[in-house]
């Protein structure tokens, strides 16, 4: 059984037991967080796809950690103007386990 769910304007296929990094959402680590966007839910040959979200499917992950992606660099220059532009990036953002998918 898998499920695409839709959180921080991405879209994920995750099953039972899954551990990942999502965009940084409220929640202590250890806690229990319900996402609701469920776009597809697949249970062996019965497929559920919604229009646009599933009704009364939902998904129960357990925040393991919080942390910060490696950092992107953005360099930017014009040869010959004397113009050069340095910046940095760090995405945070909150790794979760995917404990149950519970589709009605």
């Amino acid at each position: 059984m898998y499920a695409v769910i839709k959180t921080g304007g991405k879209q994920y296929r995750v099953n039972q037991g899954d551990k990942l990094k999502i965009e940084k959402i409220a929640g202590d680590v250890g806690a229990n967080v319900v996402l609701d966007q469920i776009l597809t839910v697949v249970d062996g040959d019965n497929v559920t796809i919604g229009s646009p979200i599933v009704r009364g499917a939902s998904v129960t992950a357990t925040v393991v950690s919080h942390g910060r992606h490696d950092k992107v660099t953005i360099f930017k220059m014009r040869r010959r103007k004397h113009y050069r532009k340095s910046q940095g990036h760090r995405q945070s953002f909150t790794e979760i386990q995917i404990d149950k998918i519970s589709a009605k």
